[in-house]
Formats: C-alpha cells, sequence, structure tokens
C-alpha cells in the first residue's frame, strides 16, 4: 500500500532520466506555520509528449518557471488535469507514498477524458519517486505534516483548434503541508443550496480536472458570505448529497431501518473516486462491527435523521484535509447543527488515528489493498 522511496526498482523511463540539481537551495520552512500550497520544493519534474515521437526524456530540474505557447490548449480550453497525493516521513525516518498506484490509475482515467496521451503508470511513479528522492529533505520530521505531490498534465497544443492535442506537458511539483484548513482539526461549517452544481451526469466530475475546481470557486465565496466554510454541493431535484467543498463526504448515523451505518454517495459518475475514501470504506469493512454502505442521501434523509436524533457524525475526507469533521451545514435559512463530541467526534477521530499510522507510522493495515 505504500511505495518507499528508497526502492531500488528501476523502470525504463526513470533510468532515463535527466537531473540537473539546483545549484543553491531555499530555507525549509517551519512544518508548525505551514499553509497548504504556498511553499515549493527546489526541483520539479517535467516530461514533454509529441505525437510523432511520443514521451520524451523526463527531466528532475531547479523548480521554475514553465515557457508555454500563448495559444496552447490548456490555457483556451482547459485540457488540463492534476493528482494529489502525499510523502510522509516515519519514525525510522523513511519516506512514503500513501498508495500512489490509485493515484496513478486515476490520473490515466482523466487523461483519457480529456484527450491527453497515455503512459505508463508504473513508470511515473519511478520518476516521482526518484524526485522525491532528490528533495526527501523536504519532508517534514512531522506527524501532522507531510509533503504533498501535484503531478499536473497539460494540452501544450500550439493552435487555437478545439481538438485533440498533439502536444503536452506532464510535470510534478512537490510542496511542504501542514493541516489544509485555517481552522486546523475544527469542525468545518457548510453552505448546501442547489443554486450551484459542482457535477453532473456525463460530465467530469469523476475526473480530477482543474475546470471542475476553478468553476466551485464562485459557490465557495458565496458560502463564505453566508458564514459558511465550505459548499456541500447537492444534485438532482431530490438535493442529493455529493461531495463536500473538495472532499467526499460521509454519514454516520442510524439510517431508515435503524441500521448503524457509515454511507457515502455511491461513484455514479459524479463523485471523484477519492484515495482517502477508498481506504476510510476498506477499513470500515474490515472493522465489521457496524454497516457500510455506498448509497445515495439526500438533504430531506439528512434532516429527517437529524430530527430522530439518527445522526451520529458527518465528515469529509481527502488527500488535503484526511478526515475533516462537519460540525454545521446552512440550509434553507436554517442551521442544522451535526453532532460533534468535542472537536473532532470518535470515529471521524479513529479513522485519522488509523490512517495516520498506516500513512506516517508504515503500520501495514492496507498492504493487501493497494
Amino acid at each position: 500500500s505504500e511505495h518507499e522511496i528508497s526502492s531500488n526498482k528501476k523502470k525504463k523511463l526513470q533510468s532515463d532520466t535527466v537531473i540537473q540539481l539546483a545549484q543553491t537551495h531555499k530555507p525549509k520552512p517551519d512544518p508548525n506555520g505551514l499553509v497548504f500550497g504556498t511553499v515549493f520544493t527546489d526541483h520539479m519534474l517535467t516530461i514533454e509528449w509529441i505525437l510523432e515521437e511520443g514521451w520524451q526524456k523526463p527531466h528532475i530540474q531547479p523548480f521554475g518557471n514553465l515557457s508555454i505557447h500563448p495559444g496552447c490548449s490548456a490555457l483556451h480550453y482547459s485540457v488540463q488535469l492534476f493528482e494529489g497525493m502525499k510523502a510522509y516521513r516515519g519514525p525510522d525516518n523513511k519516506v512514503r507514498l500513501f498508495r500512489p498506484k490509485i493515484n496513478m490509475k486515476r490520473m490515466l482515467k482523466s487523461a483519457h477524458r480529456a484527450c491527453l496521451p497515455s503512459f505508463d503508470g508504473a513508470e511515473l511513479l519511478e520518476c516521482i519517486r526518484k524526485l522525491v528522492e532528490v528533495d526527501q529533505d523536504w519532508v517534514p520530521h512531522s506527524d501532522s505534516a507531510s509533503l504533498y505531490i501535484r503531478p499536473t498534465f497539460l494540452g501544450t497544443e500550439p493552435t487555437l483548434g478545439v481538438k485533440k492535442p498533439s502536444k503536452a506537458l506532464l510535470f510534478v511539483i512537490l510542496s511542504p503541508v501542514g493541516s489544509y484548513f485555517s481552522t486546523g482539526a475544527k469542525p468545518v461549517s457548510l453552505w448546501a443550496d442547489s443554486k450551484y452544481i459542482r457535477a453532473w451526469r456525463g460530465g467530469t466530475g469523476d475526473c480530477k480536472m482543474g475546470g471542475n475546481y476553478g468553476a466551485s470557486i464562485y459557490a465557495q465565496y458565496e458560502a463564505v458570505d453566508y458564514g459558511c466554510q465550505q459548499v456541500l454541493w447537492l444534485y438532482g431535484d431530490d438535493q442529493q448529497i455529493t461531495e463536500v467543498g473538495t472532499m467526499n463526504l460521509f454519514l454516520y448515523w442510524i439510517n431508515e431501518k435503524e441500521e448503524e451505518e457509515l454511507a457515502t454517495p455511491p461513484l455514479d459518475g459524479i463523485i471523484l473516486p477519492g484515495v482517502t475514501r477508498q481506504s476510510i470504506l476498506e477499513l470500515a469493512r474490515k472493522w465489521g462491527e457496524f454497516k457500510v454502505s455506498e448509497r445515495y442521501l439526500t438533504m430531506a434523509d439528512l434532516r429527517q435523521a437529524l430530527g430522530e436524533n439518527r445522526v451520529r457524525e458527518m465528515f469529509g475526507s481527502g488527500t488535503a484535509c484526511v478526515v475533516s469533521p462537519v460540525g454545521r451545514i446552512l440550509y434553507q435559512g436554517e442551521n442544522l447543527h451535526i453532532p460533534c463530541e468535542g472537536s473532532f467526534p470518535p470515529l471521524a477521530s479513529r479513522l485519522l488515528k488509523e490512517l495516520t499510522d498506516i500513512q506516517v507510522r508504515h503500520y501495514t493495515h492496507l498492504q493487501h489493498t493497494a
């Protein structure tokens, strides 16, 4: 499930990598004061693709600006995608990636949907491993901080035609990160409104494309205007609960059949198949202590359950935040208060601890499920 950075495996693409080391090194930040995605390491990985020639040699080079054609398709038509994954430093001082093969599989799916070229996920992973190895001093010596890895894939077709690109650029940058939210590990507040829609069937909501995120910013600021931190995205006439901001959503409750259940919306094309989401489902199913379901949930279901005191917890999950409890939902002018014992309710706390044990301390709960 983890991928050790000290691996000696060599893949063809990785062995062809051209490495140019930075002559100067930036100072390392204090891991306790990190703001998500604002600090970057000394190096980056770039790999170009040309239709007539295929993939070029990977380059690990000093971190710097990209030079791209002003007409490139990523800038004009959002022919673009990205991934998000993390490297953790364990108590043994080894650096490991958390379930990166799942990220590679999802990135390939996104590339197919964006009409970007395919690639060998194992070979790209080896290139990423080498980049993290070069910048391994940037992986924080901390349980609460990690090194965020951002692979990005751009169509660099240098014409204004709306078409499959004949040129592309895949690059990877690294950023040491702490807590994703400015409130740290406190419960988040959500604004639930069907005014804006994050994704729809037949769209790209199940792919990690930049356009999905850019189009959500306006609604995010409206949520802030209403005194909330994130948007609870609703879908359809029945106001299905889908995602929370940039996170997958979980509801821990007593369901309509009076069963103890951990539920999350199904992967029906509008939900991003999150790596943390998958890990939580696998952990909870392994425990075998309550029903674990991928099922539809509506605002009517939630309001009724709250009125009948059947809701125990609600939380979001994602690579950036890991697990984030929900404390309040503003819906149709009414504040719905979600039970939250202390700042971190019991199930969310347990999942966060187990996932952290796997990520940071290299316990092997998920070693057979990568």
